[in-house]
This record gives C-alpha cells, sequence and structure tokens, in this order.
C-alpha cells in the first residue's frame, strides 16, 4: 500500500497545475517528486515531543481526536509524514538572496515559490485525505483542522509539528540548526496525513533516535 500511495502522489504532483510556478518564473515545477515515511501513532517519540517541542503539542490519537474522527486504537493508526523537494532550478537560484541595508530578503523565486507551494499543499493533503476515504480508511490532515493552533506563551511552538513528524516517519535527521536533513536535502517543504489504513511504518534515518 505504500508504494501505491507514493505512486499517486507522484502522478498528482505531475499533473496538477498548482505545482507551477507563474509564467514570469517560466511557468515550471515547484516540486520535484514527493518522499513519504510512515509511523505509528502509539510511537512513543511522540510522548517525548511533548518534552522537546512543548506540553500542547498532540499525539497522533490527540490529534486524531481534535479532527472529530471515529475513536480508533492508536496502535494501528499510521501518519503518513510527506516530504516536498523544491525543484534545482528554485533550489539553485534560493542562493541568490537580496542585501538591503537593514535586511536581507530571500530571491523572488524562492518567495514565490513558497508563497504558490501553499495552495498546493493544501491540495495535496486534501487529495491524500480522499484517497484513503475511497480505499474505505478513515484519514484526517491535522494542520487543516481547529486542533491546530499556534501556542505562543512560553516558547513559540505549534499544537503538530511537521519536522518532528517528518523525523519520527524516518525521513531525515536534525542539523544543528533544527532543520531537517533529508535524502534530498533540506531545502523542503513538509506535510502529514493521519489515517487508519494499515500502511507499512518505516525505518529510522541513519543516525536517528541515537
Amino acid at each position: 500500500m505504500n508504494e501505491q500511495l507514493l505512486h499517486f502522489l507522484e502522478n498528482t504532483f505531475a499533473d496538477s497545475e498548482l505545482n507551477r510556478l507563474p509564467e514570469k518564473f517560466e511557468g515550471g515545477r515547484i516540486f520535484t517528486s514527493p518522499l513519504i515515511g510512515v509511523v505509528a501513532g502509539d510511537d512513543p517519540i511522540f510522548l517525548k515531543f511533548k518534552e522537546v517541542v512543548g506540553p500542547e503539542h498532540f499525539t497522533p490519537l490527540e490529534m486524531w481526536n481534535e479532527c472529530g474522527q471515529e475513536e480508533f486504537p492508536a496502535n494501528q493508526l499510521r501518519i503518513v509524514s510527506i516530504v516536498f523537494p523544491f525543484v534545482k532550478k528554485i533550489r539553485d537560484e534560493s542562493k541568490n538572496i537580496i542585501q538591503l541595508p537593514r535586511v536581507t530578503l530571500p530571491a523572488d523565486i524562492y518567495s514565490v515559490a513558497r508563497n504558490y507551494a501553499n495552495e498546493f499543499m493544501v491540495y495535496i493533503l486534501k487529495q491524500c485525505v480522499s484517497y484513503f476515504q475511497e480505499k474505505g480508511f478513515m484519514a484526517a490532515a491535522g494542520v487543516l483542522n481547529e486542533g491546530y493552533t499556534i501556542v505562543t506563551k512560553g516558547d513559540f511552538y505549534s499544537t503538530w509539528s511537521e519536522r518532528h513528524t517528518a523525523y519520527a516517519a524516518g525521513l531525515g535527521t536534525f542539523s544543528l540548526h533544527e532543520g531537517l536533513i533529508t535524502e534530498v536535502g533540506c531545502n523542503i517543504r513538509l506535510a502529514s496525513v493521519i489515517t487508519s489504513a494499515p500502511l507499512e511504518i518505516t525505518p529510522p534515518a541513519l543516525y536517528a533516535r541515537s
């Protein structure tokens, strides 16, 4: 089932007009083919995230319930983390930062790509949820539901960290600057879906959780 899901996402990434830069930037793709990783809903690492990220960070079961899903055993839930890798053109040109007297700005193409990417990422999450539902499984995207909030008291964090979820799903390790290093590098976006589908759990990335 993992390979079927990845094939579905690869086709959607390739075909969607939302995964395109505006014509001013030649209209090419924003993201190349995705990566996916899967982690179990009862993985104890999510309890650790309440210490590392913040006490209000949800476990998968807590987020599942916040999304209004039917009661389901945590050990049977699966979290699919999706890596959205920027294409080489965007990665290369993002190095051309704009230096102003008092501020440094990212390259125009990178700013535009990030803004356009937001709509595409929401689309992918909705498509992924529909994909599972059409196969008879339950699914929800935490960041698209009211349970996803930004906690501003004390440390600034969200109730569902896509970086930490991707780490739990074996997609990478953290750099010294807390960015996620994946097999396609750090110039990525991340998203995830929780589902009742019996997906195969992926192993941790090399050096992860040591």
